[in-house]
């Protein structure tokens, strides 16, 4: 008998990964508010995060696997989320221009009684761009639902200059640390 998967994310970028793996997974849409400790580092947090949605998903879905995942985008020691709006977009992009951030991404596979977290990181450097660069981008609307305001795999590819690590964890799914994860619980 196969197993049951479930992802724990709407995320359309996870889901597009998370079929590369070749497994059948539905997808349930945990919508708890996150709740951040702030006694945690970066790591923890997104490992902690991954780990409510997978648990929240996981309390009415006995049987499945179920895959909760969170990505920050960190600058200078400090989480860059989900812009709020047009403004907060701009400010975090004028933030990465020219500079080098972290990109955590948590991971969080519940089967059963059985729980396992783990985190990728990248580091991705940005080119320098203009303020007029920065405003056509956020005009394709594409920074306002991703963490630092920006779309690795979209129109912001023009202005990554480099990644040092998984290019899948930037984009929210650690592809080959959950490849290697999941074949341990076949």
């Amino acid at each position: 008998m196969s197993k049951s998967y479930i992802l724990a994310s709407g995320s359309p970028r996870r889901k597009e990964l998370l079929e590369l793996l070749h497994i059948d997974f539905k997808i349930i849409t945990s919508d708890i508010e996150e709740i951040i400790n702030p006694d945690l580092s970066h790591e923890d947090v997104v490992m902690d995060l991954a780990k409510q949605k997978a648990t929240d998903i996981a309390s009415s879905n006995k049987g499945s696997i179920v895959l909760g995942f969170d990505t920050l985008v960190i600058y200078k020691n400090s989480p860059l989320g989900k812009p709020k709006d047009n403004n907060d977009a701009f400010s975090m992009l004028r933030q990465l221009s020219g500079n080098t951030h972290q990109v955590l991404t948590g991971c969080c596979i519940i089967e059963g009684d059985k729980v396992e977290t783990f985190y990728d990181q990248a580091l991705v450097t940005f080119s320098t761009m203009t303020d007029q660069e920065i405003l056509d981008y956020i005009d394709t609307n594409e920074p306002m639902d991703k963490a630092g305001a920006y779309g690795i795999q979209g129109y912001g590819a023009k202005f990554i200059e480099n990644v040092n690590g998984d290019f899948y964890s930037v984009m929210g799914l650690p592809i080959n640390k959950l490849y290697k994860y999941l074949n341990n619980i076949k």
